[in-house]
């Protein structure tokens, strides 16, 4: 369905518009999976503080949202306001679905741009626009068993690479046969892309024309996380030959896992009470020579306004509501995402927790990956290409040089419109 984004723009010139009429004082607002659920009950106070506005939530689940957004808007069926994955919004200004918000936030009070991590912010930010307002806010970081890690003579987490290596081998050492360092699924994209970023990879050249992932910064973070599995530090399992994620940590059958903040709550419900002291977080190790922490992914979802929309200021004031420290502090205690507000971290419960406090340091040095509208489809060849070389079947110099190719040929449409593009301006 991704594929066709792109072919989107054209079929929805000629298609016939089939609603949206006037809706004045109505605002409907889409929202994703568990947030979808939960902002409902967000809504009477909302609504209260304007009287005569009233908002219609619909929740989709996340397994549909894709292509939700792209029929609705082949239809001419958009919402008003909805939550986008930050990923997504690339695609979505790139169809012109979506408003752009620079001059709204200058003019409010309740958003303001200094309050927000800089790297989640610029997730919604293209060719110098804003489209977006980050909602929530997640990244990825190192859960951890530290008593495994005690066990092992391993006394404080460690910050560079090859002191993240050494902690990993000492696990395997004292644990022996069965037990790994880590877990690293080998159909996951984003611990590889992670540890890229980290290294200072770019991912893509020539503004987002082709791969660049023969690259030496990129290939750098391949050779450490592939030596994982090659050493015997990670299991080359996918998600689909782990059986049981926690009750294995609860085991020991690994001592770290890369993850993010939906685990917090899942780490407390799953793991036995006899573990809940002795696991923890910690921010990413850096590559040996740079500073403390890495850099991780910049992730989270954020609330834009469609273009197509019919009531733009109020569904402006529905981004400003959702927006304000103290529902971002009351939507955390419902469904437990992290505020995209740095003033909304001093909620007490919140502030007080040291596990969650390893994501507050973590997302001041995220990084968005590529802004194309390609960027999922790209992530899914990472790590199908990757993960061949994990369980030992080819080379990487070789998946390397197929992966370049594979983005080159999705990249393709790109190429041609951005060609043209800078064709017509030079004439």
């Amino acid at each position: 369905m991704r594929a066709l984004a792109a072919g989107l723009v054209l079929a929805a010139a000629t298609a016939a518009a089939c609603g949206g009429g006037d809706r004045a004082g109505t605002v409907r607002l889409w929202a994703f999976g568990r947030e979808g659920e939960v902002v409902r009950e967000l809504v009477p106070e909302l609504e209260r503080r304007y009287p005569g506005l009233k908002v219609e939530v619909q929740q989709i689940p996340w397994t549909a949202a894709h292509e939700k957004l792209l029929t609705g808007f082949v239809g001419r069926e958009m919402p008003d306001v909805a939550q986008l994955g930050n990923t997504w919004i690339p695609e979505m200004a790139a169809l012109d679905a979506i408003e752009p918000l620079d001059e709204r936030v200058a003019a409010s009070t309740a958003v303001r741009r200094d309050d927000y991590y800089s790297g989640i912010w610029e997730t919604n930010v293209l060719d110098g626009v804003l489209y977006g307002v980050p909602w929530y806010v997640d990244t990825r970081l190192v859960f951890y068993r530290s008593d495994l890690l005690a066990a092992a003579g391993v006394s404080e987490f460690p910050k560079s690479w090859s002191g993240w290596r050494a902690a990993m081998e000492a696990v395997k050492r004292k644990g022996g046969a069965g037990q790994f360092g880590i877990l690293l699924p080998t159909n996951e994209w984003a611990q590889p892309v992670t540890l890229a970023v980290a290294a200072g990879a770019e991912l893509l050249s020539g503004d987002g024309r082709h791969g660049a992932f023969r690259a030496p910064e990129f290939r750098r973070a391949a050779e450490f996380f592939l030596g994982l599995y090659h050493d015997g530090l990670a299991p080359p399992l996918s998600n689909s030959q782990v059986a049981n994620l926690y009750q294995q940590m609860a085991a020991g059958e690994f001592a770290m896992y890369v993850t993010g903040p939906w685990n917090l709550g899942e780490f407390r419900r799953r793991l036995p009470a006899s573990l809940q002291g002795s696991w923890t977080t910690a921010p990413l190790p850096a590559p040996d020579g740079l500073p403390w922490p890495g850099v991780s992914l910049a992730g989270g979802s954020s609330l834009v306004v469609f273009r197509s929309s019919k009531v733009k200021d109020a569904a402006w004031k529905v981004v400003e509501f959702l927006s304000e420290p103290a529902t971002q502090k009351r939507f955390w205690a419902l469904c437990g995402d992290l505020p995209a507000r740095r003033s909304a971290w001093d909620e007490p419960a919140l502030a007080r927790d040291e596990k969650t406090a390893s994501f507050r340091l973590q997302l001041e040095h995220v990084r968005a990956t590529p802004k194309v509208p390609e960027w999922e489809q790209i992530a899914a060849k990472i790590w199908e290409r990757l993960e061949p070389v994990a369980r030992g079947a080819k080379g990487l110099d070789e998946s390397l040089g197929a992966l370049d190719a594979d983005v080159d040929a999705i990249l393709e449409k790109r190429r041609w419109l951005l060609d043209r593009k800078a064709g017509e301006a030079g004439k």
